[in-house]
């Protein structure tokens, strides 16, 4: 077996600041603000046959996130979709994970961002599927997060900021840990609202219902996947969910960038089939990524 090599270790290029370079050599300073106070943000996007899907609406909200954590990107969203693709191009990927980052550097050291620069890099590499395919097949398991979405008016909860992650990479080590294969997450209500980093789908007699994106990320893919669920003519509900009502609930699956459409088959104490609406909105979803349905 070949061995794995890290992400700093790697054959390739990695656009940097307005430039190709090669992937060793993308390197930033230890004394990096974002490295010390989280200022940063990121997307993360698919590459199907060539294509990057829905690569404006990533490059969008990658601007937006940064002005939410107040600072500007000094490229426009046309030279960062330009430089997205020449990345994939350089390194020779027609199928692939794409990785645009935007921080705040080294210019100046201190909780105040007074003063540093705004910095971007974007890497692209190969990238299976997110979750195990035997185990997405038949559903992943979830454990219920220790951890809980922040209200909005104690964090930037609407920015894809790095610094959001912190508790979903501690609640995701947590449901690994006890053999779970992520975790669904409650906000700071007790409210149901996603999973570490993907939006969650309930089915119940035929409808489609999701939990309101008012402390977590209206994802690119959750607003797909709600799409091609009316194209189909079901009902979708977005609504305010509590944990008591998922055991009326006959399916469930997450969906993201990485995620793709992945079946759920429990979620804490409560339990779900793979259904026929959930595998029909998964076939649909890959379908419509390679380019054998029309993206509208």
């Amino acid at each position: 077996m070949a061995e794995r090599r890290t992400y700093d270790d790697r054959d390739g290029w990695i656009w940097f600041d307005g430039r190709l370079v090669p992937w060793r050599e993308a390197e930033v300073h230890i004394l990096t603000h974002a490295m010390h106070y989280a200022s940063s943000v990121f997307e993360g996007q698919r590459a199907y046959n060539g294509v990057i899907f829905k690569l404006r609406e990533h490059s969008e909200r990658l601007h937006n996130s940064a002005r939410i954590l107040a600072f500007d990107i000094p490229w426009s969203v046309e030279e960062i979709d330009a430089a997205c693709n020449e990345v994939l191009e350089a390194n020779g990927l027609t199928d692939g994970y794409v990785r645009p980052l935007a921080w705040r550097g080294s210019e100046r050291m201190g909780v105040s961002p007074t003063g540093t620069k705004a910095h971007l890099a974007i890497a692209a590499w190969p990238w299976g599927k997110y979750f195990d395919p035997a185990k997405a097949e038949k559903g992943i398991r979830l454990d219920i997060a220790p951890w809980r979405r922040p209200a909005p008016f104690t964090a930037p909860v609407h920015s894809k900021a790095a610094g959001l992650y912190m508790i979903a990479t501690l609640s995701k080590k947590h449901a690994e840990d006890r053999g779970f294969d992520d975790a669904l997450m409650f906000d700071w209500r007790g409210q149901v609202a996603e999973g570490t980093g993907a939006n969650v789908f309930f089915v119940k007699n035929g409808s489609l219902h999701t939990p309101t994106p008012d402390c977590f990320l209206d994802g690119i893919t959750r607003r797909t996947v709600i799409d091609l669920a009316r194209r189909r003519g079901a009902e979708v509900v977005e609504r305010t969910i509590w944990p008591e009502e998922l055991e009326s609930f006959e399916q469930m699956f997450v969906t993201g960038s990485a995620a793709e459409v992945t079946f759920v088959q429990s979620a804490g104490p409560w339990r779900f089939e793979v259904g026929d609406l959930s595998r029909q909105l998964a076939k649909d979803y890959d379908d419509l990524v390679n380019g054998r349905i029309p993206n509208r």
